[in-house]
């Protein structure tokens, strides 16, 4: 049940180069952290060059204004082995996309079964046995 949300300067990347960056997000959510293969929502958000900072050496990592933030929210729970997998796994695929290993930011915010509704005003997921 992870929820994705992909900002990028708008003047960076094509329309065309978006479904194939969130089909790599999502295949790595699916090998280390078996989400569903239909479990899969994700917004992209292009800024303004204007609207979107970021410091190119934090951390001795060189950053582009091809940066891609990525943001997941998602169940919590999962082990540090499989973020360390994952973030290693993004690494792996983004590039195919034309994304440079060093221009891929993830946070992973962790939350609780009763913190989703898929609509309907019903917690779907309260009662079920499900690790996504």
């Amino acid at each position: 049940m992870p929820f994705i949300r992909v900002g990028y300067r708008e003047d960076q990347y094509k329309q065309e180069e978006l479904p194939p960056i969130g089909h790599a997000i999502h295949r790595a959510l699916t090998e280390y952290f078996r989400v569903p293969e239909d479990d899969y929502f994700q917004v992209f958000h292009g800024h303004k060059p204007g609207e979107f900072y970021y410091d190119p050496a934090y951390l001795n990592v060189s950053r582009t204004d091809r940066l891609l933030y990525i943001h997941i929210t998602l169940k919590s729970g999962r082990t540090e082995e499989q973020k360390r997998g994952f973030y290693a796994r993004l690494a792996e695929l983004l590039p195919a996309c034309g994304v440079r290993a060093e221009d891929i930011f993830v946070v992973l915010v962790g939350t609780e079964l009763e913190d989703w509704t898929f609509g309907n005003g019903i917690a779907q997921m309260l009662g079920q046995k499900r690790e996504a």
